[in-house]
């Protein structure tokens, strides 16, 4: 049994991390300042998010865009892919991106030493990502 029921369940948690990292402090200046469209691609359930830190944010109290669904007219830098279930024990901090990517848990396309530059700047999600499900009442989610 996967982690999400549905694509807008998936939408609906991990879409609430997304928005809240784009605003961060912590985070946001990090992600803008490496000036790239990063894609996520997670299947089952399918679902596709791009950050564009390419250029200015058209989001409101964003440093970088989030756009989610494959029509972006984004050419990625870097694209992640991986299962749902994948992603989700990553922005709990539980998986390692260099031991996912050498099992292939999650495949990237472009520059991987960009992406694991960028590591520090995420790793404020990983404490992030479960108090999320916590305050919409998914608890049940929240990995031990």
């Amino acid at each position: 049994m996967t982690v999400f029921k549905d694509a807008a369940e998936l939408r609906q948690y991990v879409g609430v991390l997304y928005d809240r990292a784009k605003a961060d402090q912590r985070i946001a200046p990090k992600i803008r300042d490496s000036r790239m469209v990063i894609q996520f691609r997670y299947s089952e359930p399918e679902g596709i998010v791009t950050i564009n830190a390419s250029a200015p944010p058209t989001q409101p109290d964003a440093l970088f865009d989030v756009l989610w669904g494959d029509d972006t007219g984004l050419k990625p830098d870097v694209e992640m892919s991986m299962k749902a279930d994948i992603a989700h024990q990553f922005w709990h901090g539980k998986i390692n991106l260099m031991a996912a990517l050498t099992r292939r848990q999650i495949i990237a396309k472009g520059p991987i030493p960009k992406i694991l530059k960028l590591l520090p700047a995420v790793e404020p999600m990983y404490e992030m990502y479960p108090r999320i499900l916590k305050e919409m009442g998914r608890e049940d989610l929240v990995l031990k």
